[in-house]
């Protein structure tokens, strides 16, 4: 498990770092699309194969790619297309559900599809937001590289030290010597690529901000992967897929970046300015 976990990261970190580079805005777009599609697709298998509902799977993934790019219209055209993407969705999904779904099941098969739309969909979107603003592409990597140093640094020391359990009963493999583990690795990797990133770009930013963005994209980052962990154990699924041999599924390995676009977006906007 543990090799695989390596290997598949090896292979993906370098996809990641050349669309983020050279892809200013659209590989990097494509990139979270199809992210996007995945992981919207493991969200409606998972429903599916627990029998609570089936979604619209096909509409849903089109419905949820339109929302992860929408964020390039109001960068291009300097209109916003989400208000209507929204409303256009809603209508045809609700008119489809009348028309083909039975009396008992056409609620809860609608639900479906707008959570996974919601959850992955416009969740991920706020990666393309980011990405967008002045510096987009370092707040991006610090984003990225914080969220997987907090991921490594809970896993290796909830495995080595872990004894008191952070949520039993939706994850029993974490521990809180984990979650601690993640948060000081988030804040060691935020300073040390911050400090990475200026060696190629002027990128200021006081060290108490680097410090709180850190333990602000910790503390959401376990707890997307504490949401993604109660859905598996909800729908009575080990894994979301199986794309990413160690990982499980695209869900599985974006859970806790799914939390983490909206918080890092809105500190910079609100915050940092």
């Amino acid at each position: 498990m543990l090799k695989q976990r390596i290997i598949t990261a090896a292979i993906l970190l370098p996809v990641i770092l050349f669309a983020v580079w050279f892809g200013h805005p659209w590989l990097f777009s494509l990139f979270i699309a199809a992210a996007s599609v995945i992981g919207t697709l493991e969200f409606y298998r998972m429903v599916s194969n627990s029998g609570k509902g089936y979604p619209l799977t096909y509409f849903g993934l089109l419905w949820a790619v339109a929302l992860t790019l929408s964020p390039l219209s109001l960068y291009y055209r300097d209109i916003n297309l989400l208000p209507a993407i929204m409303a256009t969705a809603v209508i045809i999904s609700l008119a489809w559900i009348l028309i083909r779904s039975s009396r008992e099941t056409a609620f809860q098969n609608w639900a479906w599809t707008v959570a996974g739309v919601l959850y992955v969909g416009w969740m991920l979107s706020y990666w393309l937001n980011l990405n967008l603003l002045p510096d987009g592409r370092n707040w991006v990597y610090l984003a990225l590289f914080t969220t997987f140093a907090n991921d490594t640094g809970a896993y290796f020391i909830g495995r080595k030290w872990g004894r008191h359990k952070l949520a039993p009963v939706i994850s029993p493999g974490k521990t809180w010597e984990g979650a601690i583990g993640g948060l000081l690795s988030s804040v060691a990797g935020a300073v040390a690529v911050f400090l990475l990133l200026n060696l190629f770009s002027i990128f200021s930013l006081p060290y108490w901000q680097i410090i709180l963005l850190a333990c602000l994209v910790s503390l959401f980052a376990q707890v997307g992967d504490l949401v993604e962990s109660l859905l598996k154990r909800n729908l009575g699924a080990k894994e979301s897929g199986k794309l990413l041999p160690g990982h499980g599924g695209v869900l599985d390995r974006f859970d806790s970046l799914i939390f983490v676009a909206p918080i890092v977006y809105y500190y910079v906007v609100w915050l940092v300015g």
